[in-house]
């Protein structure tokens, strides 16, 4: 009889869910900074954007047999969008510069829902694949009874 077990199927949704969950903060910490001309560091907010990885079975210490595997998504990194920054100008602002222009982060608020709204439609696949194997796990436990 094979080995089946439908625990891999509910961690990788898992992983998906907490991928995508921390991509839907991210998403919101950009929007919320779009005007952001100066942060904590002085410097101006840069759009950020997760990294995702694929999670393997070796990774995991499943064995050799395994090593390609697929065991889910991983976030590698959260890391700095290197568009230019924007520029307007704004002479009486306090964070002008010598011209009179005032720096803002690389963000567009339509880029940003876009984001969202895949991340969203990606949280909730993975959602919709945890409760499927919930439902087959429930219908074979009544074919054992």
């Amino acid at each position: 009889m094979s080995d089946f077990s439908l625990i891999p199927a509910l961690q990788i949704s898992a992983s998906g869910l907490n991928a995508e969950g921390r991509r839907m903060e991210v998403i919101a910490n950009n929007v919320a900074n779009a005007q952001t001309t100066r942060g904590e560091d002085g410097k101006v907010f840069r759009r950020k954007e997760v990294v995702f990885a694929a999670r393997l079975a070796s990774e995991l210490g499943a064995g050799n047999q395994a090593d390609s595997e697929l065991k889910g998504v991983e976030i590698k990194g959260i890391v700095d969008d290197q568009r230019p920054l924007k520029r307007i100008f704004r002479p009486g602002h306090p964070d002008a510069d010598k011209e009179g222009y005032v720096a803002l982060p690389n963000i567009n608020p339509v880029e940003e829902m876009v984001d969202m709204m895949s991340a969203s439609r990606a949280y909730e696949a993975n959602l919709a694949a945890m409760k499927s194997s919930r439902t087959m796990a429930s219908a074979a436990i009544d074919i054992l009874k």
